[in-house]
């Protein structure tokens, strides 16, 4: 079955918002090389590597489902964060963001009857709940932290050691 262009349209505009989530990590990982927290840095590195991944598989679904692949723009990340928690908190709101287009790529899948997308989907539905876990985990460590660099500097060792 070929796939409805409006769902087409909005998995290519995924595509360009999973990159644009690297390009955004890859920012925040940035920004904590220059504070000296190498573990956040770490962790944002990886979550970068991981939405190219994610991309990647978006890009792959519409090549199995024989549909065009376009590539849109991408808009510059930023590199200045006030602190780790502030990143964090951009982060998690960020991944609310995409839990919510991909959401919506559901909503449509199913009332298109696209039982494939479905199944590609519940994939993403699955790895955002993970996401938006991790990242809130940090917010919550971050601020019961406070202003106490002890504790800072120990989630960041602890953010380093996470793996993808």
């Amino acid at each position: 079955m070929k796939m409805s262009k409006d769902l087409e349209k909005l998995i290519i505009e995924q595509i360009r918002n999973e990159l644009e989530s690297a390009y955004i990590y890859l920012g925040m990982s940035a920004a904590m090389e220059s504070m000296a927290f190498s573990g956040i840095a770490k962790w944002m590195r990886r979550q970068a590597k991981e939405e190219v991944e994610h991309g990647m598989k978006f890009y792959d679904y519409l090549v199995s489902r024989g549909s065009k692949v376009e590539l849109l723009p991408i808009a510059q990340a930023a590199t200045d964060y006030k602190s780790p928690l502030n990143a964090f908190e951009v982060a998690l709101n960020h991944e609310k963001k995409v839990t919510g287009l991909i959401h919506k790529m559901y909503d449509l899948a199913v009332s298109l009857k696209d039982y494939e997308s479905q199944n590609m989907l519940n994939w993403f539905v699955t790895e955002q709940i993970e996401e938006e876990g991790q990242t809130q985990h940090f917010v919550d460590r971050l601020k019961f932290a406070g202003d106490d660099a002890c504790a800072v500097l120990r989630i960041d060792k602890e953010a380093g050691k996470v793996e993808g």
